[in-house]
């Protein structure tokens, strides 16, 4: 008797966690409503709030520094650099890259840990306009559906205008690239140049730890590389200057005696 007692109990809690499950799925697919991006600016996102909670509770008396920039009217190299930088494939895919989330699990079950990379802008935009930056599977769930539905919901050009303009870009309460390209440079996000939209796009990863202007290491490789992108794909014709260094270096490099491998190289005489 006790053992049936047992059992039915059991089967009771799983019905009811499966009612619940249901449940909460079911409302992602309904709440928020999504649609309203098309034509509407979120005034502030989940994350800006989440950003205002923290500073209040550290005593930093920083202000939500934003303004809103239409995408036609933001410098072509700062999109072509974000893209490269956070999201390659933004134009191919549905919301998801499938082949970054594979590697990103790979290196989560190697560390141990469970953080979930890979995230597409599209994801990306979810999170920071309905949900806390928090690594939960439950909020990694709602994120998935939240993309989903607005990818559907909203163009592509929408969903990258968006993000753009929300996401953060620095500390002391920088989000948008208006607001970042006129703190770091002093000019609109309409005038920015290769170079600087490389830079602004490298720090994306970490705005807060990272300065475009800086020196570190990370912002100089990783804006060195989308740049050189850039260039490859033919989105920025080099300077004079540039291809003549690259002309000579080449020469050079064609005129130096190879060293065979665990030889020093005679000097001279």
């Amino acid at each position: 008797m006790k053992r049936k007692m047992k059992k039915a109990v059991f089967r009771k809690l799983v019905f009811i966690f499966l009612l619940v499950l249901i449940g909460f799925i079911a409302v992602q697919f309904v709440y928020p409503d999504v649609s309203k991006l098309k034509k509407e600016n979120p005034k502030k996102t989940a994350f800006m709030e989440y950003r205002e909670r923290e500073w209040q509770r550290e005593g930093k008396k920083y202000r939500i520094n934003q303004r809103w920039m239409p995408l036609g009217a933001i410098s072509p190299y700062l999109i072509k650099a974000v893209l490269i930088g956070e999201d390659d494939k933004f134009w191919q895919h549905e919301g998801f890259d499938y082949e970054a989330m594979q590697k990103a699990i790979e290196k989560d079950i190697k560390a141990k840990k469970f953080k979930l990379g890979g995230s597409t802008i599209s994801q990306q935009l979810a999170k920071n306009l309905f949900l806390s930056p928090s690594k939960n599977p439950v909020r990694k769930i709602r994120e998935a559906i939240i993309t989903w539905r607005m990818e559907r919901a909203i163009s592509k050009k929408r969903i990258l205008e968006l993000y753009l303009n929300v996401a953060e870009w620095g500390d002391m309460g920088i989000f948008g690239i208006e607001a970042a390209s006129r703190h770091y440079y002093g000019k609109s996000a309409a005038s920015l140049g290769p170079e600087e939209a490389a830079r602004l796009a490298a720090i994306l990863p970490n705005p807060r730890k990272f300065n475009p202007l800086g020196t570190q290491r990370y912002v100089v490789n990783r804006s060195n590389l989308i740049y050189n992108i850039m260039v490859k794909r033919g989105v920025v014709v080099p300077e004079y200057e540039e291809i003549e260094t690259g002309i000579t270096e080449s020469e050079d490099s064609q005129t130096q005696p190879v060293t065979p491998p665990g030889e020093a190289q005679k000097p001279s005489e």
